[in-house]
């Protein structure tokens, strides 16, 4: 126990909090078992340490890491007793996705210390979506997506800016600070800026690498019981999907390239998804867009596309990646019969550069002309780095 204080400590000291993700404040952290989801890299470590140092009493709190070597001989049941004993009152588990029966141990201790606060995160969404249905009773849950263009200019240039509806964004309702030009940060973002520690360090590229590898070599291996040849075959359907995405699947044929039955492609594709590497546009289907069959296979963000599609990174894919990537966490977005995107079965987007025409959205109703490299829009024509105040 004193030496995981120790390390608490330690990362407790270097946690700033002078940015706070979008998360942060629509938290509500007086649910007595919070857990705190998304993909690698996002920031959910230092949200919660952010909320230990801002709001708790650091004698009643304690935070660790599941894969910690203190847990080969010891439980989380067993520490969350002795954490109580001692005046314990938060406890928070990272990387909890990591320790082997995590659902059912949290379900005992929510039942067995009903004056204890726990929150727990997990770097892939994998494990936590199938131990959820444990505590779903018990447990109150939050995604964390990467971070929007709104966050990129508070935390890289101090430049604060509110979150836009989308009807706001449609109507030309957005006020911004005089002689802001939002192109060249904009252009910045989109190298370098979904997520948070990109913008930290200048060798970020091969830390991206790491989240990469570490989630198709570890996390759904782990979570599949994957031997070390299938695991490979995830890294050559990442790369597939990287050198042609934005692609229309033909999992048959993708198949034959690495070897697996069609319906294999399928679930790869959904298990990468799940763990924040690509995102699946699916078709409208009644509303449901869960259940609509999949149209197109992006890679998840811009910083993405940019580190794994090279040298041939196209800017319609960039354009195309990011709107999807910031209309999904708040909107139903799904393909268009007759343009790029339909979002919540009501407006239909057609992203381009600033020459794009209105031919595929003549006649229809709610629609819109998305651009790259325009300041300002009009009419229903809408410049493309707004919808990156969304959130």
């Amino acid at each position: 126990m004193e030496v995981l204080q120790l390390h608490f400590n330690q990362l407790l000291r270097s946690t700033s909090t002078k940015f706070h993700r979008y998360l942060y404040h629509n938290i509500n952290w007086n649910n007595r078992m919070i857990g705190i989801v998304g993909p690698r890299g996002v920031g959910k470590t230092t949200l919660v340490l952010q909320h230990i140092k801002e709001e708790l009493n650091r004698d009643t709190s304690l935070y660790v890491i599941a894969e910690d070597i203190y847990f080969s001989t010891h439980n989380l049941v067993d520490l969350a007793d002795t954490f109580v004993r001692m005046g314990g009152q938060h406890l928070f588990i990272d990387e909890i996705h990591k320790y082997d029966g995590w659902s059912r141990e949290l379900k005992l201790i929510y039942d067995y210390h009903p004056n204890l606060h726990v929150v727990f995160t997990g770097s892939s969404v994998l494990d936590i979506v199938e131990g959820i249905s444990d505590l779903s009773r018990r447990a109150r849950m939050y995604h964390l997506q990467g971070m929007s263009f709104r966050e990129y200019l508070s935390m890289k240039n101090n430049i604060e800016l509110p979150v836009y509806t989308l009807e706001s964004i449609l109507t030309h309702h957005v006020q911004l600070p005089k002689d802001f030009l939002p192109l060249p940060h904009f252009a910045q973002y989109i190298k370098r800026g979904y997520y948070p520690f990109t913008i930290l360090i200048d060798d970020y590229e091969f830390f991206l690498n790491q989240i990469v590898n570490v989630t198709l070599e570890n996390d759904i291996p782990q979570y599949a019981n994957l031997t070390i040849a299938a695991a490979r075959k995830y890294k050559k359907l990442l790369s597939i999907i990287a050198q042609s995405a934005p692609f229309k699947p033909n999992f048959t044929q993708i198949a034959g390239q690495i070897s697996v039955s069609r319906n294999q492609v399928a679930d790869m594709c959904a298990m990468i998804e799940k763990s924040g590497l690509i995102a699946q546009l699916r078709e409208p289907t009644r509303g449901i867009q869960s259940l609509g069959k999949v149209d197109k296979i992006y890679l998840d963000n811009t910083v993405l596309v940019n580190s794994l599609g090279e040298p041939h990174v196209d800017v319609g894919t960039i354009r195309e990646t990011f709107f999807f990537n910031q209309l999904r966490l708040n909107h139903n977005i799904c393909s268009s019969p007759a343009s790029d995107f339909l979002v919540d079965e009501k407006y239909t987007f057609e992203v381009g550069g600033k020459s794009k025409k209105q031919r595929q959205i003549q006649g229809i109703d709610n629609a819109f002309v998305v651009k790259d490299d325009i300041e300002t829009g009009y009419a229903n024509i809408i410049p493309l780095w707004m919808f990156g105040l969304m959130y």
